[in-house]
């Protein structure tokens, strides 16, 4: 049996969309819809821009090209819709919440967008609330085990709680709670953008 190269298998995947130049066209302005999303996002989160690069790509593209385009545009902006780890990831949320309008033309969706951002503003500071919280819930657990170890050794020992398999784990099932709630508007938002886009 002939193994087939990477180029071969390419080649055939391809096959069906050979002959039709028009799909080639829909691919291509959705994979550059795709490319131009990155650029934005890259550019907005470094130096907080407005979305010009989509708006004026978008007048670039032939009509029949545009909704392949915005496709494109559209699948990048929501992939970046995440919880964030840290502040920086609100820049991307804002570039996120910029971008979109250019594609989706919905004033309720935009409004719904800006509910969304103030809420999730909060997780941040939930997750640090929380963390003290659950450090405290701890703490006597936690100083009992240092005391009988302190005992053992004979010297005093203090335990970082991020070391003790009990209490990260009573942390992991209290963080995924938070994580759970906030993690559900974020399915809601994507939610929302799919169905205003869509109905365009």
């Amino acid at each position: 049996m002939k193994i087939k190269t990477a180029l071969e298998i390419a080649l055939e995947r391809t096959e069906p969309i050979k002959g039709d130049k028009a799909s080639i066209e829909q691919f291509e302005a959705r994979q550059n819809g795709k490319k131009i999303a990155n650029e934005f996002l890259d550019s907005v989160v470094s130096k907080n821009e407005k979305p010009k690069i989509i708006e004026e790509a978008l007048k670039k593209n032939p009509k029949e090209q545009r909704q392949a385009f915005k496709a494109g545009v559209f699948e990048t902006l929501v992939s970046r819709l995440n919880l964030p780890v840290s502040r920086d990831d609100m820049k991307t949320l804002d570039a996120v919440g910029n971008g979109l309008p250019c594609v989706i033309n919905d004033p309720r969706f935009n409004n719904a967008f800006r509910q969304f951002k103030d809420m999730i503003s909060h997780y941040l500071d939930d997750v640090d609330q929380y963390e003290q919280a659950i450090k405290q819930q701890y703490a006597s657990r936690l100083r009992q085990k240092e005391e009988e170890l302190s005992k053992r050794m004979g010297h005093q020992v203090r335990i970082d709680p991020f070391q003790d398999p009990e209490f990260v784990a009573f942390y992991k099932q209290n963080m995924n709670v938070l994580k759970g709630k906030y993690q559900a508007l974020i399915d809601q938002i994507r939610q929302e953008a799919e169905t205003a886009f869509h109905k365009q």
